[in-house]
């Protein structure tokens, strides 16, 4: 007999939505189809949505090292609740970074122990450590991070460009992407200085400190390199617009150049990080509302590949400073991608489901070598969030599953509220809970 039937859901496809149940035999869909025959276990789907469950390809859940700060344990609860089943944890801010083979095994253990969604392991690119890529790639990492910027850690520094352009003709040797924050250095530091040297530390005084051409100019330099390098570039948080047609011409141009965005860019504006303060704080910063517009107008238009959250929390004592540009950056929002892009886009917009599972699903597991993952389709993990789309609700700290609870979402009413969310088949979220303890799987490229 079939271990589980999800019954009468809507199933979002590529193909679009069909209302079907589907059965689940050892952790996989076994078939999808009308009114199947009973099983030993039963989830009633009828009226709601059933999604793939998020890939989340950008977050700091910073351990080993910054547990305060985060933890696989909370962030993965946080992920759960807003329907992801799997995350790419970045090289930085863990302490140690993960630069080297021995820092890859001491993260991989730690978060074995304490994720409940499976994960992948993104290494880093830092001045020094060429040499350890090829040991990274053989362990599994899903691709390296550099910065073309200052990160905030001194442990992780920036790139200069050759040795940027060294790691991507290793990593092309590979066949793994290059990831890149994607802002120039000179450009920022500069201005930084300048508006420090002046005692002009606002927020407003931060956000010019960071214009959309130092976003744009980045995007250039890295796609000439990957261009020369033939490496798989992905611009990570692109924040403007402008940032995307950068990227695209470049593309037009024969680079293999992915894109990436996050909810925040999606959701808020520069002014909303006045009016927030602290907590609206990243880098690069909040666009004006036309850049945000041309930003949806690209995600529209099919030129963004990805949805990903760059959750990366810090405690509370960290957010406080007189001086904007000590505080630290970083939008604390794993736990709301699903609820952004169902209501400012399906709700408000018209963004078909397909395409947010294409957004936050699919594309991710395509890109990244995810053998039976992102699109709810026979033998591949049963990987599932169960929606309501006809309710809705103001998002408080008490639901907030995240080590601190502090978001720039908080008290933002959303449409579409997640019911359940299933790895390969289990519930680990479901009435608001966590219904599971620690069952995650490190997955790796091709490898899953």
């Amino acid at each position: 007999m079939t271990e589980l039937v999800i019954r009468g859901g809507t199933v979002i496809t590529p193909h679009g939505a069909v209302f079907a149940d589907i059965a689940v035999d050892e952790g996989r869909i076994s078939t999808i189809a009308p009114e199947l025959s009973g099983a030993t276990r039963e989830i009633d789907a009828r009226g709601l949505t059933v999604l793939p469950g998020l890939i989340d390809i950008h977050v700091h859940f910073n351990e080993p090292g910054r547990t305060d700060w985060e933890g696989s344990a909370t962030g993965s609860r946080a992920l759960a609740a807003g329907g992801g089943t799997t995350f790419f944890d970045m090289p930085l801010n863990s302490s140690p970074c993960t630069v080297g083979p021995a820092e890859f095994d001491q993260k991989r253990t730690a978060l074995e122990q304490s994720s409940i969604t499976d994960f992948g392991l993104w290494g880093g690119i830092i001045p020094g450590n060429r040499s350890a890529l090829a040991e990274l790639a053989a362990r599994g990492v899903i691709g390296f991070k550099a910065f073309m910027a200052d990160s905030g850690l001194p442990e992780f520094p920036r790139c200069d460009d050759q040795t940027l352009y060294e790691g991507m003709r290793e990593a092309a040797q590979f066949q793994l992407p290059v990831a890149v924050h994607a802002e120039d250095d000179e450009i920022v530091s500069k201005l930084s200085s300048a508006a420090v040297a002046r005692g002009r530390t606002g927020i407003r005084d931060f956000l010019d400190s960071r214009p959309v051409s130092a976003e744009v100019t980045a995007i250039q330099r890295a796609s000439l390199l990957a261009a020369e390098t033939g490496v798989k570039l992905h611009i990570v948080h692109v924040s403007s617009g402008s940032g995307v047609a950068a990227a695209l011409e470049a593309r037009a141009k024969g680079a293999d150049i992915s894109i990436e965005t996050c909810p925040h860019y999606l959701f808020f504006t520069e002014e909303d990080m006045e009016r927030i303060g602290a907590l609206a704080k990243c880098a690069p910063p909040l666009r004006n509302a036309s850049e945000r517009q041309t930003l949806w107008d690209a995600l529209m238009r099919n030129h963004i590949d990805v949805v990903a959250s760059d959750h990366s929390p810090a405690p509370p004592e960290m957010k406080r400073d007189a001086n904007f540009f000590k505080v630290w950056g970083g939008i604390a929002g794993v736990q709301c991608s699903l609820a952004v892009l169902l209501t400012a886009g399906h709700r408000d917009k018209g963004l078909p489901l397909p395409r947010i599972a294409e957004l936050t699903a699919a594309w991710p597991a395509r890109r990244f070598g995810l053998a039976h993952k992102g699109i709810i389709a026979v033998n591949n993990d049963a990987d599932l969030v169960l929606v309501d789309l006809s309710a809705s609700c103001k998002l408080t700290e008490d639901r907030l599953l995240q080590r601190h609870r502090m978001s720039p979402y908080v008290d933002e009413s959303f449409c579409g509220v997640v019911c359940q969310t299933l790895l390969r088949g289990q519930s680990i979220f479901a009435e608001g809970k966590i219904v599971a303890a620690s069952s995650g799987k490190f997955i790796s490229a091709h490898g899953n």
